[in-house]
């Protein structure tokens, strides 16, 4: 079953413009022989963060000084169908929405073209000094604009 935020599903796959291929390691499966739940999290956090770092979204958090860092407030999948110990899997990742200090990112786990997991999360820029939301730079809210290949 698709979930209710996807709406049309070609229409929400079209909007996937980053992807990294993944192969599923036997330390990644559980007893049942598929995908363990924890570990779908875990393709979601590098694909998130490998398109924050191709974006330009995550410069600040190395500079000495900054006090911006994203945290995340929600993360979200749906086990739509297994994937097993060797599977080639497509993990893709899009910005759904941007606000003043958040952004909603959707995820999409694909084998041989199917889905087997879909996802989302929202990441809030905080000032690691004061704890509180810190609203996103000209040039942040320009590179989360940005679909990258």
């Amino acid at each position: 079953m698709i979930p209710s935020y996807i709406g049309n599903v070609e229409e929400w796959l079209k909007g996937f413009h980053y992807f990294e291929k993944i192969n599923v390691r036997f330390s990644e499966t559980d007893l049942f022989g598929h995908v363990n739940n924890t570990v779908v999290f875990v393709y979601f956090e590098q694909v998130r963060t490998n398109y924050m770092i191709a974006n330009n979204l995550m410069e600040q958090e190395v500079e000495p000084g900054i006090v911006g860092i994203p945290v995340m407030a929600n993360l979200h999948c749906d086990y739509i169908q297994q994937a097993y110990f060797n599977d080639e899997l497509e993990v893709g990742c899009k910005v759904a929405r941007v606000g003043r200090s958040s952004v909603d990112m959707h995820y999409v786990v694909l084998r041989k073209g199917e889905i087997c997991f879909t996802g989302t999360s929202t990441a809030v820029q905080m000032n690691k000094e004061t704890g509180k939301s810190l609203p996103f730079s000209e040039k942040q809210l320009q590179s989360l604009q940005i679909p990258v290949n």
